[in-house]
C-alpha cells in the first residue's frame, strides 16, 4: 500500500522543513510513504528547501493558483504515482505530522474513505472566541448541508482512499476542505475523524486576510455547493418563503373586505404581494432548472469518474466489482 503525503506551499522555505522532518518514515499497514510538494507560485527558496530533504516529487504552479487547484493537481500527481491513500497537510506547520498513522488507520482497516482530523478548535491558542464560534458554525452548516457530523469541516489535515478521490470532483480555488465533504456526503462515502492538537501558530494565514473574508468565502462555497448539489432546498425554502410572504397582504386584503372594510387604500399591498408570487414562482422555475443542471452534472462527474479510472488505473475503467458481481462460470 503506497502512501502520498502532499504540502502545497506557497512561500514556506521557513517551516517546511519542520514540516518534512516530522513526516514519519513509518506508518503501519503501509508499505511505501512518498512526499510530495505542490508549489503554488512560491518566490522564495521553497523548492529549494524541498529538494534538499529529498522530496523529488514536485508540482509547480507558474503563478499562484490557490489551494483548491494545489489540492486537484496534487491529488493528480498522487494517483499517477499508483497513491492508494493521499495525506493532505500544511507547509506552515500546523499540524502534527506524527499523527499520520492516526489518521490512515480508519483507511487502512476499511472503515472508512475520508478521515477528517478534528483541531478541537476550542484549544487553539490563538484562536478568539468568537472566531471558535464561528468555526463551530460553520461546520454545523456544512454538516447540515451534507449529511454528515464533521466536527472540524475547516481543517485541511485529512486523509484521503485511492476511490474517493477517484469520486471527488473541486471546482473551488479557495478551499476545497466544505466542497469535499459536501460532495462526499452526497455521494454517501464514509468519513470519520480523529481529535489533535495543533502545533504552535508559525505565521498568519495566507488563504485569508482576514476573518470577515473568510467567513463570505466559506459561506459562498457553502451556497454554491448547495445550488449544485441540493438546488431543491435552496429554492424549494425560497419559493415557500416569498410565497407566504406575498399571500399575506392578499389575505387581509379579503379579511378588510369581509369585514366590511371596502380596502382602499391597501393596493399598494397587493402590488407588493403579487411581486413576491412573482419571486415565488421564479424560485421554482429556477429551482427546476438547477435541478435539471445538477442532474446533468452528475451524469458529467460518471464519465469524469471513468476517464479517471481509464488514466489512473490502466483498465477499463469500470468500478470495482462486489463479490456478488463477480462472473460465475457455467
Amino acid at each position: 500500500m503506497k502512501l502520498v503525503v502532499q504540502i502545497p506551499c506557497l512561500n514556506e522555505e521557513a517551516t517546511l522543513p519542520l514540516v518534512l522532518q516530522t513526516i514519519p518514515r513509518h506508518v503501519k499497514g503501509v508499505d511505501e510513504i512518498v512526499v510530495v510538494v505542490i508549489d503554488d507560485g512560491s518566490t522564495d527558496g521553497t523548492v529549494e528547501v524541498a529538494r534538499s530533504f529529498g522530496v523529488t516529487h514536485i508540482v509547480r504552479h507558474a503563478g499562484t493558483q490557490g489551494l483548491g487547484r494545489s489540492f486537484q493537481d496534487g491529488v493528480n500527481h498522487a494517483l499517477g504515482l499508483g497513491a492508494d491513500i493521499v495525506v493532505t497537510t500544511d507547509g506552515d506547520h500546523q499540524y502534527p505530522q506524527q499523527r499520520i498513522g492516526d489518521l490512515v488507520r480508519p483507511i487502512v482497516d476499511g472503515r472508512a474513505d475520508i478521515v477528517i482530523a478534528d483541531r478541537q478548535v476550542h484549544l487553539v491558542e490563538h484562536f478568539s472566541r468568537p472566531k471558535v464560534a464561528l468555526q463551530r458554525l460553520g461546520s454545523r452548516v456544512v454538516n447540515r448541508a451534507a449529511g454528515t457530523t464533521v466536527p472540524d469541516a475547516a481543517s485541511g489535515f485529512r486523509a484521503y482512499s485511492r476511490e474517493s478521490l477517484l469520486r471527488l470532483n473541486t471546482v473551488t480555488r479557495f478551499s476545497y476542505c466544505i466542497e469535499t465533504i459536501i460532495q462526499a456526503g452526497v455521494k454517501r462515502l464514509r468519513i470519520e475523524s480523529i481529535p489533535v492538537v495543533t502545533n504552535p501558530k508559525t505565521r498568519e494565514s495566507r488563504l485569508f486576510t482576514s476573518t470577515r473574508q473568510h467567513v463570505l468565502l466559506s459561506g459562498a462555497a457553502v451556497v454554491r455547493s448547495f445550488v449544485m448539489y441540493k438546488p431543491y432546498l435552496l429554492f424549494g425554502w425560497a419559493a415557500l418563503v416569498l410565497a407566504v410572504l406575498g399571500l399575506l397582504p392578499f389575505v387581509r386584503y379579503a379579511v378588510l373586505v369581509a369585514t366590511g372594510d371596502p380596502g382602499q387604500g391597501h393596493l399598494q399591498s397587493l402590488l407588493v404581494g403579487a411581486v413576491l408570487l412573482i419571486l415565488s414562482f421564479l424560485s421554482v422555475m429556477l429551482g427546476i432548472i438547477s435541478d435539471l443542471i445538477r442532474t446533468n452534472r452528475s451524469l458529467i462527474e460518471a464519465t469524469l469518474e471513468h476517464t479517471r479510472r481509464m488514466r489512473f488505473d490502466g483498465g477499463s475503467g469500470a468500478e470495482p466489482e462486489e463479490p456478488w458481481q463477480k462472473a460465475v462460470p457455467f
